[in-house]
């Protein structure tokens, strides 16, 4: 019986986030369940982001535990009983969430510059919010491979962020378009 190769956290991490997705997309898993089985996973795993991004793999984990993280603090502070019980839980938890996508556009900025801008595309998302057209950006990273021979096929990102958007025009790989996001479905869905 041949020896099964010993699977590292990330390969572990990404394929279940692969998995995940992959539900969500069959429609066995709605946009809120999704976030939630993500964020319970990234706790399951117990890893704390990374405090310096010199691979592929921790710049997308730091991005998408930040993300997870500040996704699941938004459905939760949708709990009007919380917010009318507890109103300085409620201010606490969008502080946090608003931290948590700060550190997800910083984990975002540090993984472009690992990369020095090769292989990426950038341009604004046809958003169904009119708040966010021509604000929402995605960015994505073409055909990556990471330490293990995982490939991916895309890398996709999202921010409003300007401080990325000027860095990514500086850079010369935003496009001033507007394009349905690559993952429209997801994105356009609301939960």
């Amino acid at each position: 019986m041949p020896v099964q190769p010993h699977k590292t956290t990330f390969d572990i991490f990404f394929e279940e986030r692969d998995a995940l997705f992959f539900l969500y997309k069959k429609g066995d898993l709605t946009k809120k369940e999704f976030i939630e089985e993500n964020y319970f996973h990234i706790r399951r795993m117990n890893l704390k982001p990374f405090k310096k991004i010199d691979s592929f793999e921790k710049g997308i984990y730091n991005y998408q535990y930040y993300n997870a993280l500040a996704k699941y603090g938004k459905l939760q502070a949708r709990d009007k009983k919380l917010e009318e019980k507890h109103p300085e839980l409620m201010r606490e938890l969008e502080e946090n969430i608003r931290q948590y996508y700060r550190k997800k556009d910083d984990a975002l900025i540090r993984l472009l510059r690992f990369l020095d801008y090769e292989n990426v595309e950038a341009y604004f998302v046809k958003s169904k919010s009119e708040a966010l057209n021509f604000r929402l950006f995605e960015v994505v990273i073409l055909e990556c491979e990471y330490l293990d021979g995982y490939r991916f096929e895309d890398a996709v990102f999202h921010s409003i962020n300007t401080g990325i958007l000027e860095e990514l025009r500086r850079e010369g790989v935003f496009t001033e378009v507007r394009k349905k996001s690559r993952i429209d479905d997801y994105v356009n869905r609301k939960y």
